[in-house]
């Protein structure tokens, strides 16, 4: 059994736990939060044992031997490195960090505890239609391009618009579409075809200082992929992948839910609507290296996760110069 601490008490870290406990592979030891009362009554929610409002106290529970975090994005690096120093392994909402340098200080303590896992929680990777057009693409002979898109109007932006300053859209914490829900678009691009020879991002500006909206191009050998992604609009538009004669079409670039396969005019459901919690695929997987840590199957598919999250912190860093952006170190 893992045995999960969590940081932040907000609706993603409601829906792991959700998924966390139809598998069974874990259980609710500790809760985290500034405010007791929060604590507390999230704890007692969730059949939670302790909560703590003190990060010290609740690093130093025996009883955890796995962190969860999910509080703002600037936060997530000194959360990171004190799990890790406690000797906890740490599950972290994406984006784990906001730089090359700061993973590469939490990579390089996780190397001297092997042991130990570093999880960057990018669900949509994890979903069996995810995995479905990864096999489905190790058969095409060249990729002509794909255009991934994720647009979902965020509530925040109406507190934006009333003069009000949220944590998603404030700089100080790292917050913008970007680091939100662009970085799903650009797990898609980077697990599917690697790391781009360039990248740009035009990002739209909102009036907090970040970017509400952007489009992000990728450019490979031949071939170029588009990414759209916005949380100040709302867009129902499919992702597409193109390949001659050949096309994917995906429902949702960040939730990844359903894939289906064209030739001409024949059609193939390469994987059916997914209708549960969309992150017990990513639990699931997560609990696989968790359990039996020291395994050579789970020491393989955790180079493989730290691979891949630094490509990707890597993209994010470089789209993100390319607009001017600067995030808190």
């Amino acid at each position: 059994m893992i045995n999960l601490g969590t940081i932040g008490t907000n609706w993603i870290t409601e829906r792991m736990l959700e998924a966390a406990t139809t598998i069974g592979a874990y259980r609710l030891q500790a809760v985290y939060s500034r405010h007791s009362a929060t604590a507390a009554q999230f704890a007692h929610d969730h059949a939670g044992q302790r909560s703590y409002t003190n990060l010290t106290d609740f690093f130093n529970d025996e009883q955890v031997d796995t962190v969860y975090i999910a509080s703002p994005n600037s936060l997530h690096f000194q959360q990171i490195l004190q799990a890790l120093r406690h000797h906890k392994n740490v599950i972290v909402e994406k984006p784990a960090v906001l730089s090359p340098y700061q993973l590469q200080m939490i990579l390089d303590e996780q190397a001297r505890q092997p042991d130990l896992q570093v999880l960057e929680a990018a669900r949509n990777v994890h979903m069996p239609a995810f995995k479905a057009v990864e096999q489905q693409l190790a058969t095409w002979d060249h990729v002509e391009g794909a255009e991934f898109n994720f647009s979902q109007y965020s509530s925040r932006y109406d507190q934006v618009l009333a003069g009000e300053l949220p944590n998603v859209f404030n700089r100080k914490f790292g917050g913008g579409v970007l680091t939100d829900l662009g970085i799903y678009p650009i797990y898609d691009a980077v697990a599917l075809f690697g790391v781009p020879q360039q990248q740009f991002y035009y990002p739209t500006w909102i009036k907090t200082g970040v970017d509400g909206k952007g489009t992000a191009r990728l450019e490979y050998d031949g071939f170029t992929v588009i990414l759209n992604f916005s949380k100040i609009s709302f867009s129902n538009q499919a992702s597409e992948i193109y390949g001659g004669r050949q096309l994917i079409t995906i429902d949702n670039a960040g939730e990844f839910t359903q894939a289906d396969y064209f030739t001409g005019k024949e059609q193939q459901q390469l994987s059916p609507a997914y209708r549960d919690n969309p992150m017990i695929p990513e639990m699931t997987d997560f609990a696989a290296l968790l359990e039996q840590p020291n395994t050579r199957i789970a020491k393989e598919r955790g180079n493989r996760e730290r691979q891949l999250m630094k490509q990707v912190n890597q993209v994010l860093d470089r789209l993100a110069a390319s607009a001017g952006i600067s995030y808190p170190q």
